[in-house]
C-alpha cells in the first residue's frame, strides 16, 4: 500500500496536474519572484508561478506572444562577463567585495570556495547551508552559484545568485553581476533599481538560512553590484542598500494569497498546459483572477494578454494604479464616463464631483474654442 499524501505531496501533485503531467516545471527565480511581490495582488500570476508554469509558451498558445525577457546575445555577453569576473578562484571578485565593502579587513588572499555540487536543487540548497555554516572564522569565502530556498505563499521557491562572500567577521554578502554599463561611476537608474530589488529577495533567502545557525551570522543589507566599467569588459562595482526593497519585498510576499488556496478555487480539470486547444486553454487561464497595470508590461509574459481582456472589460485598472487610485469606487470606464455626464454616482464622492467638474471645465473649454 502507497504511504499517504501529507498536504505538502498533495499540493505538488495538485500544481503537476495544473502544468500537465509531461510538462517540466519552469523554476521560480528572483527576477520573476521580484515581479511577481510588485504585484501581490494577482492570483493569475501567482497560481503560474507556483505551479512552474512557462508563462512564455502559455502566451504564444494563447495568441499574445510577449517581446519581455532578455535576448540570446545579451545572455551570452552577460555569462561571459561573469566568467571573468569569478576567474581566478574570484581573486579581482573578492577584491571589489573588500575595497567596496569591508576595506579594513584583511585582504582577500587564500580565500576558500566550497564545492557546492549536489543532486537536485534541495540537494544543492542543503550544500549550501553546510558550506555557510563551515565557513572559517577570519577568512574570506566565495560562494559560487549557491542556492537558496525562500517560501513563497506556501510553496519553496529555489534561489540561485551570481555569489555570496562570507567576510572575515562571519557576515554574508550578496553580489549580483550584471552586463550593463557603469559609466563614469553611474548606471541607469531603472536597471539598477531592478537589480536591487532582485538581490532584495536573496538577502531575504540568506535571512532564513541565518536564522537557523547560532549564533546567527549578520546579512549585510549593503549588496555588491558588479558592471563593466565605461565601454570596456573591465568589472567595476558599486554598493548598494537594499533595505528599503528587502521590507517592501518581504510586505509584498506576505500579502500573497496561498497557493494552495488559489488551486482549491479552481475548477476541477483545469490544466495550462500550452499544447491544449486555445480555447481550452483561454478558459483556463480566465478562471484565474489577474489584476493587470501597465506596469506589468516590463514584468511579465502575459502582459499583452491581460491588457486585452482588461481593455475588453474595460477596466480601469489598464490606465494605471495611480489613476484607478483616484477614481475609487468606480471600476470600469463607461461608470467613470456615467458619473462625469452625470448620469449615476453620488455626488458627495469627491471622486464623482472632481469628475464632473473636470467635465464641467472640458465643456467650458470646447465651448470657447468653437463657439
Amino acid at each position: 500500500m502507497p504511504p499517504p499524501r501529507t498536504r505538502g505531496t498533495a499540493l505538488r501533485q495538485r500544481l503537476a496536474e495544473l502544468r500537465g503531467p509531461e510538462v517540466p516545471a519552469k523554476a521560480l527565480d528572483a527576477r520573476a519572484l521580484a515581479a511577481l511581490a510588485a504585484n501581490p495582488g494577482c492570483r493569475r500570476r501567482a497560481i503560474l508561478d507556483g505551479a512552474g508554469v512557462n508563462k512564455t509558451a502559455l502566451a504564444s498558445a494563447l495568441g499574445a506572444p510577449s517581446a519581455f525577457g532578455q535576448s540570446q546575445f545579451a545572455l551570452t555577453r552577460g555569462n561571459a562577463f561573469e566568467a571573468k569576473v569569478k576567474a581566478d578562484g574570484g581573486a579581482e571578485l573578492l577584491r571589489l567585495v573588500h575595497e567596496r565593502l569591508d576595506p579594513a579587513a584583511e585582504p582577500p588572499v587564500g580565500a576558500t570556495a566550497p564545492d557546492l555540487t549536489a543532486i537536485g536543487p534541495e540537494g544543492r540548497t542543503a550544500r549550501t547551508a553546510l558550506a555557510l555554516r563551515e565557513a572559517v572564522a577570519g577568512a574570506w569565502t566565495l560562494l559560487d552559484h549557491p542556492m537558496l530556498a525562500l517560501d513563497v505563499a506556501g510553496s519553496p521557491a529555489f534561489l540561485e545568485p551570481d555569489a555570496v562572500v562570507v567576510h572575515p567577521d562571519g557576515s554574508w554578502t550578496v553580489v549580483e553581476i550584471k552586463s550593463f554599463p557603469m559609466l563614469d561611476g553611474s548606471a541607469d537608474p531603472s536597471k539598477v533599481g531592478a537589480a536591487a530589488r532582485q538581490a532584495a529577495v536573496y538577502v531575504l533567502a540568506l535571512e532564513e538560512v541565518a536564522a537557523r545557525l547560532e549564533p546567527t551570522p549578520k546579512v549585510r543589507h549593503r549588496v555588491l553590484l558588479v558592471c563593466p566599467k565605461d565601454f570596456s569588459n573591465l568589472p567595476t562595482a558599486s554598493a548598494v542598500d537594499v533595505r528599503k526593497q528587502r521590507a517592501v519585498t518581504a510586505r509584498q510576499l506576505a500579502r500573497l494569497t496561498r497557493i494552495e488556496d488559489i488551486a482549491d478555487s479552481l475548477p476541477e480539470g483545469t490544466c495550462f498546459a500550452p499544447d491544449l486547444p486555445t480555447a481550452d486553454l483561454t478558459a483556463a487561464v480566465e478562471s484565474v483572477p489577474a489584476t493587470y497595470a501597465p506596469e506589468c508590461l516590463s514584468a511579465c509574459e502575459l502582459a499583452f494578454h491581460c491588457r486585452d481582456r482588461s481593455r475588453a472589460a474595460g477596466a480601469v485598472t489598464s490606465l494605471g494604479r495611480s489613476v484607478r487610485a483616484e477614481l475609487g469606487g468606480l471600476s470600469t470606464v463607461e461608470d467613470v464616463l456615467s458619473a462625469a455626464r452625470g448620469e449615476s454616482g453620488d455626488p458627495a464622492d469627491p471622486a464623482v464631483a472632481a469628475l464632473r467638474r473636470a467635465a464641467e471645465l472640458r465643456a467650458e473649454a470646447l465651448e470657447a474654442v468653437c463657439p
